[in-house]
């Protein structure tokens, strides 16, 4: 019976390859929106995120820095998760794919698929791009260059292991039909299934040149490809070996989010390896566009990604985070510039700042007196949830900050700064706890300076419950305008 008391939502495990950009905090920071509004909403969470670490860019990195792979991939794994705790990212477990739990599962994963006679062995020979860890057909790549990384594949002939992927071609077709919010969004569904419907190949799911990985149980000169051994980490995640009890509460993952150029791995790949190991399958798998600098892919190997150290400094993490999910829909392509986000920065500074700042400096002055708050009821609660669980965040944001500018012209139409009125001052102040812990997802540092100064506790509950009337004070300046 499905839990709805829970919510398990997953990041794509990043390569470390390098230090995590700006990019890989976009994926992050969705999935920590929507861990930290499910916790809002009472339920329990599971939020994991982690690096993909049995690559063959993790080896010639390696290489390249002279280190040895553990010393390398314990320094950078170090990097990601100092970075997600500089953006204020709240994670239940980050998983390597070097965990000692995570190789005994995918060795488990092989031996059932392999029993169930979806195994075989052959010969692979086509298009390959090492830095998506996949091949291409002359279909896909007609000038034989990777999409993603605009790189020569190279032609490649080797002995592998295959999974019948082609067996399961009715079974995907028919789950996508019984479960139309399967792939999200919308837009993004019907090429995957049009390819499925077409032509489904089996999948190479083994290397021989490649000594980094977990070797295959029933032949050890046979190493696992990356994707077959990466897409299992959502199972030892929740603890499917080590951990019955919080498998069976977690699992399925209520939300895969990963970017659109991994979507054929996690909505084909991966669902058919569910189904060949007899295990139920995810309830939605959320491919979002991508943040682009000059219509390019943000990324380490486009040698364009910005810098997130030096954005934190200069813009502070709740500026960052509330540009990333304002400006652009989450599905879609979104551009980047340093200029969009000094303009949403100085949204925050001139929309929120300004409210908190002006009614607080009066409510400090003039103190404030309980009554009714009909100003809140503009605050279309049930509308903004809905959009936030359906990954719609410039619409849940756009909603929420209409109701800030509400208030503003509340404080604008009532001038209580001439008559002083206490009661006008409460629906205010009342109105501005609502506003904090709605927006708590997106900026949580901000909500909790305001939760704390204004005394009340970020809870779903309390967005309808009256503050009390304690003694208010101004607090700090919470966005200064960039000029």
């Amino acid at each position: 019976m499905k839990n709805k008391n829970k919510y398990y939502v997953t990041t794509p495990i990043y390569y470390p390859s390098g230090k995590p950009h700006l990019g890989s905090a976009y994926t992050t920071i969705a999935a920590d929106i929507l861990a930290r509004f499910n916790k809002l909403m009472g339920k329990e969470v599971f939020f994991l995120t982690g690096t993909d670490e049995h690559t063959k860019k993790v080896t010639d990195e390696a290489d390249k820095a002279g280190k040895e792979i553990k010393e390398y991939l314990d320094h950078i794994t170090k990097t990601f998760k100092n970075s997600w705790k500089e953006l204020n990212i709240k994670y239940d477990r980050f998983i390597r794919t070097s965990d000692k739990d995570h190789k005994k599962l995918v060795t488990e994963v092989l031996k059932k698929v392999n029993e169930k006679g979806d195994i075989y062995k052959g010969f692979y020979e086509g298009h390959y791009c090492s830095d998506c860890e996949a091949y291409y057909t002359e279909r896909e790549t007609p000038n034989l260059i990777c999409p993603t990384h605009e790189k020569p594949l190279k032609n490649l002939k080797e002995e592998t292991y295959f999974f019948k992927l082609s067996k399961y071609q009715n079974q995907l077709l028919d789950h996508y039909n019984k479960n139309p919010g399967f792939i999200s969004p919308e837009h993004r569904k019907k090429e995957i299934i049009n390819r499925v419907k077409e032509e489904l190949k089996d999948l190479s799911i083994s290397r021989t040149e490649l000594d980094w990985g977990i070797k295959l149980p029933f032949d050890n000169k046979h190493t696992c490809y990356v994707w077959f051994d990466a897409l299992t980490n959502y199972l030892t995640g929740v603890g499917m070996l080590e951990d019955k009890k919080l498998f069976n509460k977690f699992w399925p993952a209520n939300t895969h989010i990963i970017g659109k150029d991994i979507l054929w791995f996690h909505s084909v790949i991966w669902p058919a390896m569910l189904l060949s190991a007899e295990i139920s399958l995810p309830e939605k798998v959320f491919a979002h566009g991508w943040l682009t600098l000059k219509d390019k892919k943000i990324g380490k190997s486009a040698g364009n990604a910005a810098n997130l150290d030096e954005l934190i400094k200069k813009y502070g993490v709740d500026s960052i985070r509330y540009f990333l999910f304002k400006t652009t829909p989450f599905g879609d392509d979104g551009e980047y510039s340093e200029q969009t986000l000094i303009d949403r920065h100085n949204e925050l500074a001139n929309k929120l700042g300004n409210l908190i700042s002006r009614v607080t400096s009066l409510a400090e002055k003039n103190g404030i007196k309980k009554t009714s708050n009909t100003l809140t009821k503009k605050l279309k609660i049930k509308d903004i949830e809905k959009l936030i669980q359906n990954l719609e965040f410039d619409k849940a944001l756009n909603f929420i900050f209409a109701f800030i500018d509400t208030c503003n012209e509340y404080v604008q139409e009532k001038k209580p700064w001439e008559t002083k009125d206490q009661k006008v001052l409460y629906e205010l102040i009342d109105s501005i706890k609502a506003v904090s812990i709605v927006l708590w997802p997106f900026i949580p540092s901000t909500s909790e300076k305001i939760a704390n100064q204004l005394n009340f506790k970020i809870s779903h509950e309390n967005i309808n419950k009256p503050i009390e009337t304690k003694k208010i004070k101004k607090g700090e300046i919470l966005f200064k305008r960039i000029e």
